[in-house]
């Protein structure tokens, strides 16, 4: 199963899009799905095609390494690495590395493994040792790796040296961003590649550094006020420092390796990260489905390309409605905004004490006293790639017709995380 993201994404504008008339849009969805029988996912073409290049515009030509776990549908994947414009996948495990790299040949891993099987098997590979890059941040993870196979009895592995982004904000504000690498100086970042390439059996390729802090924050929230302007003003210093911190990081790792690539951003940062000399690509991929966290970012306005519908199964008060389903909870701190949102049709309201649950969300409101039996709830997912593991497959809609039906991960089989 196929998807294009090429074809006739021109006509499509700001002002033409059709998600810009939630009446319109939800309910030619609804129509063009009617058949079917809820649970299910839906991918609307021609938003997922306006969402591809308008990440592509907004990284001023510098690639797009797509973030896998964002997506975890293997078609979209293959869809928009054949758009100029995105390069490579930046993977979330190594045995999802490995899976992707038997048809993909540049696949790098977000995050450190500890996985013995998978890198066994990567170790033993030719093939897969030239297509994966490991990521690593201290001695240790090089010290797994050759616990599992030494040097002399394995490929060499590719690895990539990431570097802290977060920023020491002043009080009380304190540190901002993602608890990822230990590495957070430049001189740290020369001392571990220096050590890096010391050490037989071992690769070093690339530089990371993933600036949350700016990449996955609002700073457009609807009725924050006062919190988007503290959190413009963190982007606003966190970027300068970053930037100059970067640059000196990368610069001293070059003077020890040969380096293929250096990364950065993610979806919320891509106008900011490309304008970073020091970066060569991009690390992003939740636009693509573009969850309602989004809807908070003032530098950009994406489609909601992925929603799913759920079926009304119950009526305990006239102006109340019992979806069956609706706790398909995002990751991160637990809050309102990490509830699926309930789009279409407009006005519900969860109720407070239940909110959405594992096989039921009762919504009230004047909307909710129009539905019945049967009736379908459009939501959509706070993340982008978390909605892919509630589902076995997405329909995908072109105008008033499902024209594909993709597997997830999760239909294919496969659960990596």
């Amino acid at each position: 199963m196929a998807i294009s993201l090429t074809a006739q994404h021109e006509r499509i504008g700001v002002n033409s899009a059709p998600w810009r008339s939630p009446e319109a849009y939800w309910s030619s969805i609804d129509s063009a799905t009617a058949a079917e029988d809820p649970p299910f996912g839906v991918l609307h073409l021609d938003a997922l095609r306006f969402n591809a290049h308008d990440m592509i515009r907004r990284a001023s030509g510098t690639p797009i390494r797509i973030a896998s776990k964002s997506v975890r549908v293997r078609s979209v994947l293959d869809a928009a690495l054949e758009l100029p414009g995105f390069d490579g996948v930046l993977a979330y495990t190594l045995p999802e590395a490995l899976w992707l790299a038997e048809t993909i040949d540049d696949v790098v891993v977000g995050y450190p493994t500890a996985h013995r099987a998978a890198i066994s098997r990567l170790a033993e590979s030719e093939t897969l040792a030239s297509r994966v890059t490991l990521m690593v941040d201290s001695a240790e993870h090089l010290d797994a790796i050759d616990a599992v196979l030494p040097p002399e009895k394995r490929q060499s592995i590719r690895v990539c040296l990431e570097l802290d982004a977060s920023w020491d904000a002043p009080a009380p504000l304190g540190r901002l961003g993602m608890w990822r690498s230990p590495i957070h100086t430049p001189q740290a970042a020369r001392s571990l590649a220096e050590y890096i390439v010391s050490r037989p059996g071992f690769t070093l390729v690339g530089m990371m550094a993933y600036e949350g802090q700016i990449a996955g924050v609002p700073d457009k929230a609807p009725g924050k006020a006062a919190m988007n302007a503290v959190v413009g003003w963190v982007k606003t210093r966190s970027r300068a420092e970053l930037a100059e911190r970067r640059a000196e990081a990368v610069a001293l790792v070059r003077e020890v390796a040969d380096l293929e690539f250096v990364n950065g951003g993610g979806t919320g940062s891509l106008e900011s990260t490309s304008s970073d000399d020091s970066v060569t690509e991009i690390a992003a991929g939740s636009g693509l489905f573009a969850g309602h966290l989004f809807d908070g970012f003032g530098a950009f306005q994406p489609a909601p390309a992925a929603s799913f519908a759920l079926s009304v199964v119950r009526k305990p008060r006239r102006d109340m409605a019992t979806i069956l389903g609706g706790g398909w909870i995002a990751s991160g701190p637990p809050g309102p905004e990490r509830l699926p949102q309930a789009v279409w049709p407009e006005g519900l309201r969860m109720m407070p004490r239940e909110m959405a649950g594992e096989v039921q969300t009762p919504v009230e409101g004047d909307a909710a006293a129009r539905l019945t039996l049967g009736d379908r709830v459009w939501f959509r997912h706070n993340k982008s790639g978390e909605l892919s593991e509630r589902l076995n497959e997405f329909v995908v809609v072109h105008g008033d017709e499902i024209v594909e039906r993709v597997p997830t991960y999760r239909g294919e089989g496969k659960a990596f995380l």
